[in-house]
């Protein structure tokens, strides 16, 4: 497998924004990159954002129907570099907690588990209640990681693109892609003397 691949889920919290920021940065490195998109994120697209879902698609190399049981990432034998699902509702890191591989999404991510590969989901709900913890935890025990898109203030952003940027470039970070122009602590402008 000479270029690397990723496996992009988008599920239908609100911050449809953080899947197509994802797809923006991959465009740019050498990543062939597969989407899925829940049902629900195509209904959250339409509502909050002005994005075309054509034109979302179109930034993916391949895009996989959400019923595709029987697609290339349903299977362990398809290497990639793991799935980043950004954002991650908690129906969907519920079904992933509980192995419940009903679509192609949460079929995916329990691959990705199964071969000990990287998932990472952009978890976003809040308050959380104690089932959504218990099901963060589940999904950490088996090698997950649950990252909530925080805004890193450090930087001290000035747009909600920034902010959005930030977070999403610190996931992808997560699967050791090289992300130009990512702020690190301590290094140029950001560090700090006393």
């Amino acid at each position: 497998m000479a270029t690397k691949r990723m496996i992009v889920g988008i599920s239908g919290a609100s911050g449809f924004q953080y899947g197509v920021k994802a797809l923006e940065l991959l465009q740019k490195l050498d990543v062939e990159v597969h989407l899925v998109v829940s049902k629900g994120a195509e209904k959250t697209c339409q509502l909050e954002t002005d994005y075309r879902l054509e034109d979302v698609f179109a930034m993916a190399d391949v895009v996989h129907p959400i019923g595709n049981l029987g697609a290339a990432i349903s299977s362990g034998s398809f290497k990639t570099a793991g799935m980043l699902v950004a954002p991650c509702s908690m129906r969907t890191l519920g079904a992933i907690a509980h192995c419940l591989t009903d679509n192609l999404l949460t079929r995916a991510a329990d691959v990705v588990l199964k071969e000990r590969r990287r998932l990472v989901l952009l978890a976003r709900e809040t308050p959380l209640n104690l089932g959504h913890i218990r099901n963060m935890a589940a999904v950490t025990e088996m090698g997950g990681i649950i990252f909530p898109p925080v805004p890193a203030l450090y930087q001290r952003p000035q747009t909600a693109d920034e902010i959005v940027t930030h977070s999403v470039s610190r996931a992808l970070d997560l699967f050791d892609f090289d992300i130009k122009d990512l702020p690190r602590w301590g290094e140029g402008s950001l560090s700090h003397t006393e």
